[in-house]
């Protein structure tokens, strides 16, 4: 599973996803183990992560169960079942704060899976 999650960030490391956050909730919840957090810039910026993401992870054989936010684009959500992609504007993401939400999940260092 963590190959998955290796998948995601390294296509939203590719397009300059912003603070990569990776957070292991399998202890936390049922609804999923992992949570990738990231935010971009811009609008065509949050798309444009979205678009490979969802690229990336489909190549490998990983389906995209639903998505939630596209139309706003301020936050958009990718529900891959084990893994969950959060995608935010960088006003939004500081908004909402999943990070702090979630703390009491393993936080993963990033740089091991690049």
């Amino acid at each position: 599973m963590l190959e998955k999650v290796k998948i995601a960030v390294k296509a939203l490391d590719d397009k300059k996803g912003e603070n990569i956050c990776v957070i292991d909730i399998s202890e936390q919840t049922v609804i999923t183990d992992y949570f990738i957090i990231v935010n971009g810039n811009s609008p065509s910026q949050v798309q444009a992560l979205v678009d490979n993401v969802i690229e990336a992870l489909e190549k490998n054989g990983v389906t995209l169960l639903q998505s939630e936010g596209k139309a706003s684009g301020n936050w958009i959500l990718l529900d891959f079942n084990d893994i969950i992609v959060h995608v935010f504007l960088k006003e939004d993401r500081e908004f909402y704060d999943l990070e702090r939400m979630w703390r009491d999940g393993k936080f993963i260092d990033v740089n091991t899976l690049l």
